[in-house]
């Protein structure tokens, strides 16, 4: 009996061992490798380019000081209202310089004694007219220097209110100390408060600006385009315009403008575009909104593509790998045409029927097609 049990007991440690060589030389062995396949589709390709920038309104107008400096007395608009050609933005008050006033108060008071001394001669003079005692010829010498005297007093009292106010009673209208807009427009920006202090636009320097106006409707479209790209582009084409303010809405443009130079940004040459924008009146389209210009380079319709992912190359060749039985490839040469960086056309070497191999299955794809079967 006990010769029996260690028999026994013999054999079942001896098909543990087998069992447990036989185990690790089964998990050894390479599993066969199982690949997805997929099949070429007929599709649209359209290459595209993607240009960066924003939109701005076409007339963008900075307002500034025409021959006048002084401080802002008052604002008559703000930001976001709209206004006509000739519309009054501010009113500056002028602080006089006192070299100038100065100046001004001496002629006045000089052209003063002037007209009174001619006054007198003129008053002495026409009255020994009238009574015939000296001749016509000397009297209308005495009455033109009156008369000289007279304007040049006027003249020196309206340049003195004029460095003083800015204007003068004559010409009150035509005032330079009141700013207006030389646009019909929106006021986008008011970037001086009451109280600041503005400089007249001149030869030696631009000028404080007192208000930016704008003619929001006609927009477009400022942008770049990477040197590789601007040879593929011309003036008339029609771009897609998506703005990130605005989701899920995309506007019409058309590229008017392709800068001849070029500026290297960031090691790149960019070259500037724009574009004019078709406006949708649901929507209001603020100054510097950042936005995509999709522009369509090359396009085919109704092609045979695959994926390019599923491509080989070796040195100018292309291969895909067609399935001949299952889970069975073979390569095969093909010619390609138009890609839109994901699929490429197919222009000879496999038809709309073959499958291509793809990326190996996972486990979990093989497990799912097993449960489903």
């Amino acid at each position: 009996m006990k010769k029996v049990f260690r028999i026994v007991l013999v054999v079942f440690f001896i098909g543990i061992f087998l069992g447990t060589i036989y185990f690790l030389y089964k998990k050894s062995q390479d599993k066969p490798v199982i690949y997805n396949t997929k099949s070429p589709e007929i599709t649209d390709i359209i290459k595209k380019t993607v240009a960066t920038g924003s939109v701005v309104p076409r007339k963008e107008i900075e307002i500034k000081p025409q021959g006048v400096s002084g401080i802002i007395e008052t604002l008559f608009v703000e930001a976001g209202q709209m206004i006509k050609k000739g519309d009054p933005i501010a009113k500056i008050k002028i602080i006089p310089d006192m070299i100038n006033l100065n100046s001004a108060e001496s002629r006045v008071n000089v052209a003063q004694i002037n007209f009174e001394d001619a006054q007198i001669n003129y008053n002495r003079d026409k009255e020994l007219y009238d009574k015939r005692v000296i001749s016509e010829s000397d009297f209308q010498k005495t009455q033109l220097s009156f008369r000289n005297s007279k304007e040049e007093l006027q003249s020196a009292k309206d340049n003195l209110q004029l460095i003083k106010e800015g204007v003068t009673k004559s010409s009150a209208n035509a005032t330079n100390t009141i700013i207006r807009s030389t646009i019909e427009g929106m006021i986008l920006d008011i970037p001086v408060k009451e109280g600041n202090s503005v400089i007249q636009s001149n030869t030696f320097n631009d000028g404080t600006t007192v208000a930016i106006v704008a003619d929001m409707g006609e927009m477009i479209f400022q942008g770049k385009v990477d040197e590789t790209e601007v040879g593929k582009i011309t003036q008339g084409m029609n771009l897609k315009l998506t703005i990130g303010a605005i989701e899920d809405v995309k506007f019409d443009a058309h590229l008017e403008y392709i800068s001849p130079k070029g500026v290297e940004e960031n090691g790149a040459i960019q070259f500037e575009i724009k574009a004019s924008v078709q406006l949708n009146s649901k929507y209001f389209i603020r100054s510097g909104y950042s936005a995509n210009a999709e522009i369509v380079l090359d396009k085919r319709e109704k092609v045979l593509a695959v994926n390019e992912s599923l491509l080989e190359f070796k040195n100018d060749s292309t291969f895909v790998e067609v399935e001949t039985e299952p889970q069975k490839f073979e390569k095969r040469y093909i010619k390609t045409g138009l890609s839109d960086g994901i699929n490429i056309e197919v222009l000879d070497g496999i038809s709309k029927d073959d499958k291509l191999r793809g990326e190996k299955k996972s486990k979990i794809d093989i497990v799912k097609e097993k449960t489903e079967s």
